[in-house]
């Protein structure tokens, strides 16, 4: 193939294919020097091939990458070591290259040169058609793809939306939803996966984000941006839960995405195969946010916990199973929506709680602050639930108890920042005792290191032998940040 016939086929390739001329050349470049590396012995060489973009002549290079000297030839057959390439070229510098050109040899080249340069050019048109038919498509920022289901693929769906295809994962499908090659489908654009060799645009039916855009297609309010979806949760093909909010007062958030007889709200779960969506007012008073989003059940209390982010929520006996929901769903999905953990429990396991919370601190004051229960007692009556309160809260607030003298108050104060002293030097000395590869796993904290030591456990071998229910029982922590600090923990063991 003279130089003449190179051009002539990439300009033709070029308007057939509707690609740019460049990339036709870079197919031919990688092809020629595909063909030409299979003339060496050796299967690690690097080849570069230009072809001159005006006459179509081309040019071949053996190529090696400019290494440390240090770092050694870890790819002998395309790598050179710095001293040694200075010998060639004395300002190279690591990471450039050094060329040596190679003589033209296309009567070598093999008889299935042609086919395997044709079929080479071919895909890499075909790769960057597909490239630019994603770029477009990405281009109209569409978030919702309305297509046909074209074929079935290991379970997953390959749906024809227009000039691309997309898939969507049998993981990502609505339960029990029977769709067939040739059904109309709706689904929102979860991801653009550019390293899958088949379709790009991966699509969800069972993603929070589905239900929030087909509720912004059906509510013109919420595209006017006089209303907004603040979050949403669901169990895909059940039900599901959203949070609305606005901030003018002539709008009914609720009503307004129920719409005219349930219309807008029906319409989105005839979509998502006769899914129930709960409809519920967002608030920025997050237990009044809870106590919406666990209707229809009627709360009778609510304690909020913002250091562990929790709520125990009290409901009488008639609302218990009604606030919790079949399996669990629907304080599972207020749970998700609010972004709080949410306990519910009857008002005797509310009591019950409270006087275990109560024995533990009572239990700490005696201990700590070496007092009589009727003491402890009056503490606890007051709102007082840790040495640092007392020790650390206003002398005027312990005086404003009427048991207490000042120099009762005063007293109580010395032994209770005595006590944190004591307990601050005894972490110290046990964190002195801790592997440091335990005090850098994620998640770790010099507190939860202190109470890991307190327990004989020092490294990260002890840690990782234990069992999740072991650790939260040991140092208080919640089950999630466990799991993910025992695996961590672990993580050495399969490497």
């Amino acid at each position: 193939m003279n130089g003449r016939e190179i051009l002539l086929t990439v300009d033709v390739l070029a308007r057939e294919k509707n690609v740019p001329r460049d990339v036709v050349f870079g197919a031919l470049e990688a092809a020629l020097a595909g063909a030409t590396k299979k003339l060496f012995d050796e299967e690690d060489v690097d080849i570069r091939v230009a072809v001159d973009r005006e006459t179509g002549d081309y040019e071949a290079f053996r190529r090696w990458l400019v290494v440390p000297d240090e770092a050694g030839l870890q790819e002998p057959g395309h790598q050179i070591i710095l001293s040694e390439a200075k010998e060639q070229i004395p300002d190279i510098e690591v990471d450039e290259y050094i060329e040596e050109a190679l003589p033209k040899r296309e009567e070598t080249l093999g008889r299935r040169f042609a086919q395997d340069t044709k079929q080479a050019i071919l895909q890499k048109i075909r790769d960057a058609e597909r490239e630019q038919l994603l770029t477009e498509f990405l281009a109209r920022g569409d978030e919702i793809v309305s297509g046909t289901v074209k074929r079935l693929d290991k379970g997953d769906l390959i749906i024809e939306a227009g000039k691309i295809e997309a898939r969507l994962p049998r993981s990502e499908m609505i339960p029990k939803e029977n769709l067939r090659v040739g059904d109309r489908v709706r689904a929102f654009v979860a991801k653009i996966d550019r390293q899958a060799r088949g379709p790009q645009v991966i699509l969800s039916r069972t993603s929070p984000e589905f239900l929030k855009k087909l509720f912004e297609l059906e509510v013109p309010e919420i595209e006017q941006g006089l209303l907004q979806i603040k979050s949403a949760a669901r169990d895909p093909g059940v039900r599901a839960k959203i949070a609305v909010w606005t901030n003018d007062r002539r709008i009914d958030p609720i009503g307004t995405c129920v719409g005219m007889r349930g219309s807008r709200v029906q319409a989105v779960t005839n979509e998502l195969a006769g899914e129930r969506v709960d409809i519920v007012l967002w608030s920025d008073d997050p237990a009044q946010f809870v106590i919406g989003a666990l209707a229809p059940a009627n709360v009778s209390s609510i304690l909020v916990d913002e250091d562990k982010h929790a709520m125990d929520v009290v409901v009488d006996e008639d609302n218990l199973a009604i606030a919790i929901g079949r399996s669990g769903q629907n304080v599972r999905l207020a749970s998700e929506l609010t972004g709080w953990q949410i306990n519910i429990m009857t008002a005797d396991e509310s009591a019950q709680k409270k006087e275990s919370e109560q024995s533990n601190v009572r239990a700490l004051f005696v201990e700590k602050l070496d007092v009589d229960e009727e003491v402890a007692n009056i503490l606890i009556q007051e709102g007082f639930a840790t040495l640092e309160e007392i020790a650390y809260v206003p002398v005027s607030e312990l005086l404003e108890i009427e048991a207490f003298d000042e120099e009762t108050v005063e007293e109580l104060r010395n032994r209770a920042r005595n006590a944190l002293l004591t307990e601050a030097i005894v972490r110290e000395e046990n964190l002195e005792k801790v592997d440091k590869s335990l005090l850098e796993l994620d998640g770790m904290d010099n507190e939860l290191a202190a109470k890991l030591a307190a327990n004989n456990l020092h490294t990260r071998d002890d840690l990782a032998e234990l069992a999740v229910d072991e650790l939260t029982e040991m140092t208080g922590i919640d089950e999630e940040r466990a799991k993910v600090l025992i695996m961590a923990a672990r993580a050495h063991w399969f490497a």
